[in-house]
């Protein structure tokens, strides 16, 4: 049965929201990001060279996908640590809501990098790795995911990340772009997250035997790929980059165009914000943390300890008296 939208996240504005969906007939289930004023507003703070702009921007994405699945109040984050010329991003997804991110990239090795591979994210990143960090207080188990960058960018080490860790089918898409709008260049970026959750056992995707010929005589024939997850991957592979950034396009139309003959459904958006968890007192007690001869080296010319968030870019400064007793 075919389903059309109820209701349009274009009613409530398609920027910075993520949209859950489920489509029943494959099996389905996902979220779409998008991200607007909250990705503009992140990477303004920062100035980045557009190239990096647009890695942060796929990292957002990439983390509002997931962290918005966090049912509870708690914390995700995504880090990378490699050694390309970016050799860090970390992001912040505080539940339910809160969003923050920062890269640090070697301007020298980003200027000096070879024609194309500024542009190139995989190459910015170079090797090291992916890690995801879910932490929901003290009453709960911290868990990270670990996944190894070699020469691949974000949108594809997501998908090894649950092939090899969660081994869930998944397909995750990703896209960024800067577009000109009556106020100026403004960055938006996109993400779609779809995963394979059969109910019944028998229809599990199966796992594909290690390569090589099968045992002399053998009769045997690996099982084929499940043709719904294969119908569902086949439909996802269609999405450009431009429908998930395009700001006239909402994300339950863009699901109604993938999935409407299998009946898509879409629930509750979920609003995100640009929100840094830095404050005044946060600060003060890391300051009382670090032993007196470490502040002793943090005070300026003016005798004072300016600390700069990494985050947000709020500079505060402090008297060294404050942290004597």
């Amino acid at each position: 049965m075919n389903e059309t939208p109820s209701r349009l996240v274009s009613d409530l504005g398609p920027d910075d929201a993520v949209l859950p969906f489920a489509v029943e007939g494959l099996d389905l289930r996902g979220r779409v990001a998008r991200l607007g004023p909250s990705l503009d507003q992140i990477l303004a703070r920062h100035a980045y060279p557009a190239p990096v702009s647009r890695l942060v921007g796929e990292a957002l994405a990439l983390t509002v996908l997931l962290g918005s699945s966090l049912k509870i109040a708690g914390r995700f984050q995504l880090q990378t640590r490699t050694d390309g010329a970016v050799d860090m991003i970390v992001v912040d997804f505080d539940a339910p809501d809160r969003l923050r991110a920062f890269a640090r990239f070697d301007a020298a090795r980003f200027d000096a990098a070879r024609p194309g591979a500024a542009d190139d994210p995989a190459a910015l990143l170079g090797r090291g790795h992916l890690a995801f960090t879910i932490d929901q207080g003290p009453e709960a188990a911290r868990y990270q995911g670990v996944v190894a960058l070699a020469g691949q960018g974000l949108e594809a080490a997501a998908r090894q990340y649950f092939q090899q860790s969660e081994q869930i089918p998944t397909l995750v898409r990703l896209a960024v772009a800067q577009i000109v709008t009556p106020q100026g260049a403004a960055w938006r970026t996109g993400g779609l997250l779809a995963q394979f959750l059969p109910n019944a056992s028998e229809r599990r995707c199966p796992i594909e035997l290690p390569p090589g010929d099968p045992p002399p005589g053998s009769t045997y024939e690996p099982p084929q790929e499940d043709e719904a997850w294969a119908e569902a991957k086949a439909l996802v592979a269609t999405v450009e980059d431009h429908e998930l950034v395009d700001p006239t396009l909402s994300s339950e139309r863009l699901l109604y165009r993938l999935f409407h003959e299998q009946g898509v459904k879409v629930f509750e958006p979920q609003r995100v914000r640009d929100a840094c968890r830095c404050s005044d007192e946060s600060v003060r007690a890391m300051l009382r943390g670090f032993p007196p001869q470490d502040r002793a080296h943090m005070i300026g010319d003016d005798g004072r300890i300016g600390v700069t968030c990494e985050f947000c870019s709020t500079f505060r400064t402090y008297d060294p008296r404050d942290f004597e007793n």
